[in-house]
């Protein structure tokens, strides 16, 4: 459960820093608004298509620490080495060479979300995985506590610069994490080949009845959040806020507000069940 709670501080921790903290630097270096909105939801584009290189985790094995922990150590020395060169990059004098670092961040920070999701679930009993996996949704929420909220009053007393090293070498944790962490029993093969990865998935997936209809709605369902979300930082700094204040106040307190939300999500789904709540809380989030 330890693991999983590490795991998850490590998953967490890069999220934030491709969005409301890259957002802030680049708004404080008065970048145009529509550039703003294009470049962070450019970088964010890896976390939606994770799914397409997804399955290559499982064909191959890199490293000699197993299959999972060989790809965790690779996705994770990867992004300390993305967050590096964007601590070094600067949004006034190279804007492009900032998105490239931070889109290097997000995919290998969208890759190490992948091979984390395949050994919480290898590595924990089926009674273990409801615990299991809200320990590691803790942890993610440290880590973006850390990184947003922490983050935005290190830029404050560090700069961009000393808050991107910072939050490099934090990193180190979920490194540590993975030499330390047993390589999870393999109970099936891996696949013999990329058609067996990746095309047999996506048949099974799309033979579904609904499985169209699915997609739509997750789609439509964080449309609005993700486009409010992408200049929301922007906002605050524009109406006189400062970074410290930002941290502080907004990002600790949607810390405490998704804690709360997610823990009364989940004891009104054993009474009212998950359909209900998902179109109850969608309509009270729009409004």
């Amino acid at each position: 459960m330890l693991i999983a709670l590490v795991m998850g501080f490590a998953s967490g921790l890069p999220l934030l820093l491709t969005g409301s903290v890259l957002q802030a630097w680049m708004a404080e270096s008065k970048i145009s608004l529509t550039s703003l909105a294009f470049y962070t939801s450019l970088v964010g584009l890896p976390y939606t298509f994770k799914f397409v290189w997804a399955p290559l985790f499982d064909r191959y094995a890199v490293l000699a620490l197993g299959r999972r922990r060989g790809w965790l150590l690779l996705t994770q020395l990867a992004l300390i080495g993305a967050l590096l060169l964007l601590a070094f990059g600067s949004p006034k004098e190279n804007l492009v060479g900032i998105a490239v670092a931070s889109l290097l961040v997000t995919f290998f920070s969208a890759s190490q979300d992948i091979v984390i999701d395949a050994y919480r679930r290898e590595s924990l009993a089926d009674d273990e995985l409801g615990f299991g996996s809200a320990m590691a949704v803790n942890g993610y929420r440290v880590g973006m506590l850390l990184a947003g909220g922490g983050g935005l009053i290190l830029a404050d007393a560090l700069g961009f610069r000393g808050m991107y090293l910072v939050m490099a070498v934090a990193m180190g944790i979920g490194v540590l994490t993975t030499l330390l962490a047993p390589e999870p029993k393999q109970y099936q093969a891996s696949p013999r080949s990329l058609q067996e990865a990746v095309v047999q998935p996506f048949t099974e997936f799309f033979a579904r009845n609904g499985a169209w209809i699915t997609l739509l709605f997750i789609l439509l369902y964080k449309l609005g959040d993700t486009l409010a979300s992408a200049i929301t930082t922007p906002f605050y700094l524009s109406l006189g806020f400062s970074k410290t204040e930002i941290g502080a106040i907004v990002k600790l307190w949607g810390f405490w507000a998704t804690i709360a939300g997610g823990t009364l999500g989940g004891v009104l789904i054993l009474k009212f069940g998950l359909a209900r709540l998902l179109f109850a809380f969608g309509i009270g989030q729009m409004l």
